[in-house]
């Protein structure tokens, strides 16, 4: 059984049988359902070594119909996305969708406002697999993606506020720390990704890096600030790019 195809009939039904509402601002109910595949799929999907499109987490999708029998509503909960992959990627494998999707220049507006280039080499996160997939058009997809965006009645804003977390985590994967001198403890080795970083998820990019380099614990009742070495740095710096 393929889901994908099962949704689209369903919708398709509903359709044909006039149960569509369409928003001012977003596509039918039919339309969000069927459309909210390729909005899953850039985010949680990368070539494996087996597949061009694997999907990287468990969804379940759950469609509700009326007495009529026509479509009502549906919902989506996700589960379980394998976050390693944002940070790491076998030799033959690559990671998710979206990056290279936002790097195909299919909209260059998004490389001036996220502060990239086209180039994924220069995106160590992104870069330790493959960069590209023969069977699948970054550029189209793209264009699919941001459409999907539209039909599910995301705001401009808050399209380009997701746009802006994937650029965050790729300047990231550029954040360069070195040991202090005589000291066990790391301090930043430049601050140009760190800084661009930072202003795309609206933080201050000192703060940004004392947080990496000196996090506030809680001990007992109290917090206090630690020093971290720079291993413990460039795992916090991984861990905060794997939960954004």
């Amino acid at each position: 059984v393929n889901p994908k195809r099962d949704i689209q009939y369903f919708a398709s039904i509903a359709a044909a049988g006039g149960a569509g509402k369409k928003d001012s601002n977003k596509g039918t109910l039919e339309d969000q359902i069927i459309q909210a595949n390729p909005a899953l799929e850039a985010f949680g999907n990368a070539k494996t070594v087996r597949n061009d499109n694997s999907s990287r987490f468990g969804k379940f999708i759950r469609i509700h119909f009326g007495t009529s029998g026509k479509l009502s509503s549906a919902d989506i909960e996700t589960y379980l996305l394998e976050k390693s992959r944002v940070t790491f990627q076998l030799k033959a494998e690559r990671n998710y969708h979206i990056f290279f999707q936002i790097l195909s220049n299919a909209k260059p507006e998004l490389l001036d406002m996220l502060l990239i280039t086209n180039n994924p080499y220069d995106y160590s996160y992104i870069s330790q697999g493959e960069v590209t997939v023969a069977s699948i058009n970054d550029s189209e997809e793209l264009l699919a993606t941001d459409n999907a965006f539209d039909v599910l009645g995301f705001t401009p804003d808050e399209k380009m506020g997701v746009y802006k977390l994937i650029g965050a985590i790729m300047h990231y994967g550029n954040m360069k720390f070195k040991q202090k001198q005589r000291e066990e403890q790391a301090e930043p080795d430049g601050t140009e990704a760190a800084d661009k970083s930072a202003y795309l998820m609206g933080l201050n990019s000192a703060d940004l890096q004392k947080g990496l380099c000196h996090p506030r614990v809680k001990v007992g009742n109290e917090y206090v600030t630690k020093g971290q070495g720079v291993d413990q740095v460039y795992y916090s710096l991984g861990a905060l790019a794997k939960s954004v």
